[in-house]
């Protein structure tokens, strides 16, 4: 019979749950995390690119079991295909590179892989892992503690935790058995498309391309994939368009100005689905509960990126536990609120203040004028000298 009592039980092994628990774990709490899926970073929902300096922060050492490609700069565009590149081989010679003791900004990360390495990390530092495994809900308790209702391969167990973290994603269940409000608009939630190609040429750059015309609400992206193989794909947001991602990622590779640049390329693999580009949640915590990564909406409202922000804030969220865990703090809510206010001092903020800038450029009903906003806004956030350059 498993341990059936922990400290933590964590809900969804994605980056954020298992930054969490690994955290958490060593300092020495006792760990549970489940999730329902037996195939971890599946389906694949996001184009993988991840700073250096997030996984740094995040005691992530770069590993080519799941690197697919070093990054070293931007190339942002407008529809016309004018451009601004910030490609740190040129602006940091010294320090940025692909050889002779230099470095990469980021990389682009294979997600099955790379969520298996987190998970290997949380278990080494041990954690217990139970996969094929469905949270039905939680019940705190007298004692302080909490049930929380699980079914493991069709049968129902109840296990004991002083804490239950979400961290099981957009619109997260285990938030609404607390009554948070996890719920998005249509209005900002991206649809989301991309194809992993080969025969398209790329320069170490994440290229990013604004415009109306091309991804309405959102924008087009073209990424290294490593291998000689590309990521080329878009998001778009339902209410500004009558016709479906797909539509227009064909007409982006076909009437765009790369369309001579993507003639030869051969489609491998279609992956796809919904990216929040909304707001934080306004509460993210409830009795005996937290939430992080996508479950709290902790997702860049500018770019769509989640994979930075899901570790950072498993590392807020696995830090925080482990201090009020071990003084032996109160649990209920009003006690947890400070978790939401470390995060919101850490990274938060900042992500409020893209949040309202990206509302700003998609309330002006001129699309010219929205156009060259995005354009601007963009080709600031990824500059050196951006105040955003670590969100």
């Amino acid at each position: 019979m498993p341990q059936l009592d922990y400290d933590v039980l964590i809900v969804g092994s994605g980056p954020a749950g298992s930054t969490t628990a690994r955290f958490a774990a060593n300092a020495g709490l006792r760990v549970l995390m489940v999730d329902k899926r037996q195939e971890l970073g599946a389906p694949i929902q996001c184009s993988g690119a991840i700073s250096r300096h997030a996984l740094e922060a995040a005691d992530i050492v770069p590993d080519d079991e799941f690197i697919h490609e070093a990054i070293y700069g931007f190339a942002i565009y407008d529809e016309r295909g004018e451009r601004t590149v910030h490609d740190y081989r040129r602006l940091k010679p010294d320090e940025y590179g692909s050889g002779g003791g230099k470095k990469p900004l980021g990389y682009v990360v294979d997600r099955r892989r790379f969520d298996r390495h987190l998970m290997t990390q949380a278990e080494r530092a041990g954690v217990d892992v139970w996969l094929k495994t469905e949270g039905l809900g939680y019940t705190p308790t007298p004692d302080g503690r909490c049930t929380v209702h699980l079914r493991r391969y069709n049968q129902e167990i109840d296990v004991s935790a002083r804490i239950v973290v979400g961290a099981d994603g957009l619109q997260s269940q285990v938030g609404k058995w607390a009554g948070l409000q996890t719920h998005i608009k249509i209005t900002e939630l991206a649809g989301c498309l991309q194809f992993i190609v080969d025969g398209v040429e790329t320069e170490g750059l994440l290229e990013i391309v604004t415009g109306h015309r091309w991804a309405p609400g959102g924008y087009a992206w073209v990424f290294p994939k490593g291998n000689g193989y590309a990521e080329i794909g878009l998001g778009v947001i339902a209410t500004m368009t009558k016709e479906p991602a797909k539509d227009h990622l064909h007409r982006f590779m076909s009437d765009s100005f790369f369309a001579d640049r993507f003639a030869n390329s051969r489609i491998l693999e279609v992956q796809g689905g919904g990216v929040p580009l909304a707001s934080p949640l306004r509460t993210q915590y409830a009795d005996n509960m937290i939430l992080v990564g996508d479950a709290a909406r902790h997702v860049n409202p500018i770019t769509g990126g989640g994979l930075h922000t899901a570790v950072a804030g498993g590392k807020i969220a696995g830090t925080f536990l482990s201090g009020h865990l071990a003084d032996n703090l109160p649990l209920r809510s009003d006690a947890l609120s400070a978790y939401q206010d470390l995060w919101l001092s850490a990274v938060g903020e900042k992500m409020w203040k893209l949040y309202d800038i990206k509302t700003d450029i998609f309330h002006n009903m001129n699309i010219a004028e929205r156009d060259s906003q995005l354009y601007a806004t963009m080709s600031d956030y990824f500059s050196p000298t951006s105040e955003f350059k670590k969100i």
